[in-house]
């Protein structure tokens, strides 16, 4: 009873949130009230349980990068490459897209699809008001990408970060596991652009012409404080890619970072709390509540368990179960909590196996369900809520369905590409 209680609350605010007849943030803090109220998540599992609740981790690794994000700002740089990637592109619609989004899904497995979008999306905002271009299709194009190239690694994608742990998989395991079918799924994805978003592809030769005569140094106005904003980020991408050998959570990373940047730049505390996006930040905590609450009452446990079970002893048959599965509950529950809660029942299924190679094979199907399902919606990972919260605050509004209709498209076909490559790699 619980259970279809939390799941109708989580319906009707995820029914909201997609009509957006009211405010997401709002939707989701009264939802997350419900569910405390009404006692489908214990008060102190909200704030204290790391499945159950409020994934501080997530929270503070956004917050400190958000800081980042803001003081180097400040520094003019993301004019500087604004104007570069313009020029570089000749202003040519098709040719910036696929720059832009080449650049993302190249730093997401490297710095995880979250901190690539936060350093991405402004100068994509500054390039398209430069070219007089509306910068949603390019901002909705770089976090389907940042979502393809983050599965790539054990860092690129915050999924993966929970099953690597769980599973005993290591970064270079991703690499050699993972790293070819993204590969071949952003090579389509490329080319799918120029259907998905050819109504977009806008080429206007005055404003081309304009940004072409820019000087892009003269956009940085403080070359000492880029610097030092340049060495402190770079100290913070290492700690990204040592976190597992230093044991030091990305969220501490981000923290550190950001306060010895603060220190180091000496810019207004308050103009950089300014720039912090609250209002996504509040959002993500209302959601895992949500999303908490089925957890606690077992409703995404009871709907995987009976998916998987389903299947009895036909381990590709359960591969092509979690991998479907994974991609369209991971792309309305939010991937992160759904991936933290169905870890053990994929563990008990790969304890049963005696081949470690078959065993191992649900591990990376699980992995690229989970991952690719996060473009299914605007709300199901990390990245799109991050990517639709920039684009509102600039005055480029992504709608929830404006998003969805390209993500579900995206997901499909990213979906049954990893669908291929899982039977012929490890069951032909």
């Amino acid at each position: 009873m619980t259970g279809l209680l939390a799941l109708a609350v989580f319906l009707v605010a995820f029914f909201l949130i997609a009509t957006e007849k009211v405010d997401k943030v709002k939707v989701v803090l009264v939802a997350a009230g419900l569910m405390a109220v009404l006692g489908l998540i214990p008060g102190s599992e909200v704030f204290f349980s790391e499945h159950e609740g409020i994934d501080w981790n997530v929270i503070f690794l956004l917050f400190g990068m958000m800081v980042i994000v803001g003081i180097v700002k400040q520094t003019g740089v993301f004019d500087f490459l604004a104007i570069w990637a313009a020029k570089k592109s000749r202003g040519r619609p098709y040719r910036l897209m696929v720059m832009l989004m080449g650049i993302t899904a190249v730093a997401s497995p490297f710095l995880d699809n979250v901190t690539t979008i936060m350093l991405v999306a402004p100068v994509t905002v500054v390039v398209c008001n430069r070219l007089r271009v509306p910068a949603q299709p390019y901002l909705i194009a770089e976090v389907l990408a940042s979502n393809i190239g983050g599965a790539a690694t054990l860092i690129g994608d915050p999924p993966n970060i929970i099953i690597g742990s769980r599973a005993g998989l290591t970064f270079v395991d991703f690499l050699v596991h993972m790293t070819p079918v993204v590969v071949v799924v952003f090579v389509v994805f490329v080319l799918l652009t120029k259907v998905l978003f050819r109504s977009s592809f806008r080429y206007n030769e005055e404003h081309v012409a304009a940004v072409m005569a820019l000087q892009e140094r003269r956009a940085i106005t403080d070359p000492v404080m880029l610097r030092r904003c340049l060495v402190v980020f770079g100290g913070v991408v290492v700690g990204f890619g040592l976190h597992a050998v230093l044991h030091v959570d990305p969220a501490i990373v981000a923290l550190v970072g950001a306060g010895v940047m603060l220190l180091v730049t000496r810019v207004d505390v308050g103009d950089v709390l300014a720039e912090v996006e609250w209002p996504t930040l509040v959002f993500f905590m209302g959601l895992f509540v949500m999303v908490g609450g089925l957890v606690h009452t077992g409703v995404i446990e009871t709907i995987g368990t009976w998916t998987v079970g389903a299947f009895g002893d036909d381990h590709f048959l359960a591969a092509t179960a979690l991998l479907f599965g994974s991609s369209v509950l991971g792309a309305f529950f939010d991937n992160i909590p759904y991936v933290a809660t169905m870890a053990p029942v994929v563990e008990g299924m790969v304890a049963g196996i005696p081949d470690a190679a078959t065993g191992e094979a649900l591990w990376w199907s699980f992995a690229l369900g989970a991952d690719f399902g996060g473009n299914g919606t605007a709300v199901a990972a990390s990245a799109n809520v991050v990517a639709v919260g920039i684009a509102a605050r600039t005055g480029h509004p992504i709608s929830f369905w404006q998003f969805t209709r390209y993500g579900i498209v995206v997901t499909a076909l990213s979906t049954f590409l990893a669908w291929i490559y899982v039977w012929l790699r490890y069951f032909s």
